[in-house]
Parts: C-alpha cells; sequence; structure tokens
C-alpha cells in the first residue's frame, strides 16, 4: 500500500472513530445507563432523573475575565453545552437552540457553554459571540480556560468523549472534537442527565426536568 493510500486509511479510520465516539457519554457511563433501564446515557422516560456522579472541581475563565469555579455554580440547577466560537458546522445550530432555552428561562437558570478551543476562544472572543446571541451576563456563562484543564473536565468530569480533532480536519488540530450532548447539572452538582443537542425537542425536556428539580417555569410565550 502506497504512503498517501495509508494516509488516506488513516484519515478515515480516525473520523470514524470520532463519530462513534461523539454519539454516546464514556463508556463507564453507558453501563450505568443500562443499570438504570436508559439508552446512550439518558435518563428513563418516567423513571425519574438518573445520577452519573458529581463533577470535580475546577477553576477556569468566564468571558467577563473573572474565574468560574465549580461552588460558584452550586445551589441551583444549571444547564452546559460544549462549543467554539469558529466552529462552522453542529455549533451554531446547538447555541441557537440554547438561545432559545435562554430566552424562556429567563435567567431562572444558568447556562454554562464551555470552550473547547480555548486556544483561540478568549474572554474577548466569548463576550463577542455572547452578545451575537444575545446572552445576559449572568444568566449564561461562556467558559474558557487552559486545554489540558478542559479536556479533563470534559472527558473525566462530565464524562463525555474526548476525541483529538485530526490535523487539516475542519476544527483544527488545536480544538478539541466535542460530543452535541447538552448536560443537566443540578444543585448538588450531579449530572442527572444528558441531552441529545442536535434536537428540538430536548428544549422542552430540559423545561420539565428543571421543573422537576424545583425550578418555577413560566409557561411558553411562543
Amino acid at each position: 500500500m502506497s504512503a498517501l493510500r495509508r494516509a488516506a486509511a488513516r484519515e478515515r479510520l480516525s473520523w470514524g472513530l470520532l463519530a462513534i465516539a461523539l454519539l454516546l457519554p464514556a463508556g463507564a457511563l453507558i453501563g450505568k445507563a443500562a443499570r438504570d433501564g436508559a439508552l446512550g446515557g439518558l435518563a428513563a422516560h418516567g423513571g425519574g432523573l438518573s445520577d452519573y456522579g458529581t463533577l470535580p472541581d475546577f477553576a477556569l475563565t468566564e468571558r467577563s475575565g473573572r474565574t468560574l469555579r465549580r461552588a460558584d455554580l452550586a445551589g441551583a440547577p444549571w444547564i452546559a453545552d460544549f462549543v467554539y466560537t469558529h466552529c462552522e458546522g453542529a455549533c451554531p445550530a446547538l447555541s441557537a437552540r440554547m438561545a432559545r432555552l435562554h430566552r424562556r428561562l429567563a435567567d431562572r437558570v444558568r447556562l454554562v457553554s464551555f470552550s473547547v478551543d480555548p486556544g483561540r476562544d478568549t474572554p474577548v472572543a466569548l463576550s463577542a459571540y455572547a452578545d451575537r446571541l444575545g446572552a445576559s451576563a449572568g444568566g449564561w456563562l461562556f467558559v474558557t480556560g487552559d486545554r489540558d484543564a478542559m479536556r479533563r473536565l470534559i472527558a473525566a468530569g462530565f464524562r463525555l468523549a474526548v476525541v483529538d480533532a485530526p490535523a487539516g480536519g475542519p476544527e483544527g488540530a488545536a480544538a478539541i472534537t466535542h460530543s452535541e450532548k447538552v448536560v443537566l447539572v443540578d444543585a448538588e452538582l450531579r449530572i442527572r442527565r444528558y441531552y441529545d443537542g442536535g434536537a428540538d425537542p430536548w428544549i422542552d425536556e430540559a423545561v420539565r426536568d428543571l421543573e422537576s428539580l424545583g425550578v418555577a417555569i413560566p409557561p411558553d410565550s411562543g
């Protein structure tokens, strides 16, 4: 096999493994989901919310420039997603859905978007991105930080697959290739549910789950 064909085969394999990895939370989580009667890490309908463990401590930088720690998010449920500002793929649609949820919640629940390209996503870049989405300063946080720390938090903390993007790929080698999962975290910093951020139904599901955790949310006005 020629060197060119071997390189092409390696690239196809990399993207194939990437596609599989991003479909589900990490393998340890899948086993627990099965024991809970769930599929693909999602809490079973009608069976209440699952408990996928407590987030570890972290110290990252919010778009305001202030340090955001785990303790700052304790005391109330919140919703997390994983995006980057230069994304031309899934991120714009995911962020648009988060913006819809943000308007519906009207700052009753915090949203937290973690950058998977912290090298380029400075607080200034995140601020511009947040402004385009109409994000309020306190209700929707945008977080960046050290790449290794972010990688550990996504993999070991949020229990999501982490795959380094292939060099020369659309995301660039500096980005942490990311899942479209959206994560519900409760007031005690326990992961309670994973949603498919690539489809609209998760927004209503998240609202119902937040209400089950004691958050009062007014009816959707359209």
